[in-house]
């Protein structure tokens, strides 16, 4: 294996006790099922890999990245009636980022991205908790929204779960995983309340009710080459964000704003 020097996991004490690191890209995904045609770990998998080509092109860039171990389970309560979904709790999910964020600012690193990959996830209301209790800057990025205003150009449809995009990524980074030949419709079942379809009122929605085998959104037009695009896209746009922060003051008053009012 050749070890890839912005991943931790692959770096050893000599090389690591020498280096500068002033932002940590932390990879969050989930374990369960994304239709007939794609891995459990589909969520797990896309985060890190993106995650990791953000930091190879940041810091190509010059900055100072680093990508933390993923963490493989998110909070899938609404999918627990299909086999081996595994569920944390938001509550145990936000324990882990918080002793995650105290040991970076124990080690001086103080610019943490939490890489989402799962839907399920939410973290603003921890970062919103965190405000003025920790000197790290917590920043969230869900990979899958970064280039939605683009992905009609790359789309037919982008889906909500394991649909055309999502499936179109995997071809692209695991295509030996993604089998799209056993793929359905991605057909979900329709709300009976005006309130939900319009989305002025939510729910949890139970994936077993909603869907026939998990999938939301027609995975059937995906094709690598269509992952390859968007994630080239997000890609550059995320890494710029990197390089930006790395070279960013955090120390600075106004950060992270500029500072244009009188």
């Amino acid at each position: 294996m050749i070890p890839t020097r912005w991943k931790l996991q692959h770096l050893n004490y000599k090389y690591v006790r020498e280096q500068r690191y002033e932002v940590a890209l932390l990879p969050i995904g989930s374990t369960e099922p994304h239709g007939l045609h794609m891995p459990y770990g589909s969520d797990a998998l896309q985060s890190e890999m993106i995650a990791g080509m953000v930091c190879e092109s940041a810091n190509q860039l010059g900055a100072q990245s680093v990508l933390l171990p993923t963490i493989p389970y998110g909070v899938n309560a609404s999918t627990l009636e299909f086999p081996l979904v595994i569920n944390l709790h938001q509550s145990t999910l936000n324990t882990i980022v918080i002793d995650i964020l105290h040991s970076l600012e124990h080690h001086g690193i103080r610019k943490l991205i939490l890489f989402n990959g799962h839907g399920g996830n939410d973290f603003k209301p921890l970062v919103r908790d965190l405000c003025g209790k920790t000197s790290v800057f917590i920043a969230i990025v869900n990979w899958w929204q970064v280039g939605l205003d683009q992905a009609h150009e790359i789309f037919e449809t982008v889906g909500d779960h394991a649909g055309e995009m999502e499936t179109s990524v995997g071809l692209a980074l695991f295509g030996d995983l993604v089998h799209p030949e056993d793929a359905d419709d991605g057909a979900v079942r329709p709300f009976q309340f005006e309130a939900l379809t319009n989305g002025w009122a939510s729910i949890a929605r139970p994936w077993h009710k909603l869907t026939r085998n998990t999938t939301s959104g027609d995975p059937r037009p995906a094709t690598r080459e269509k992952g390859e695009r968007y994630v080239e896209l997000i890609v550059e746009r995320i890494g710029r964000f990197v390089k930006e922060l790395s070279e960013a003051s955090v120390d600075d008053e106004m950060f992270p704003f500029v500072d244009t009012l009188t």
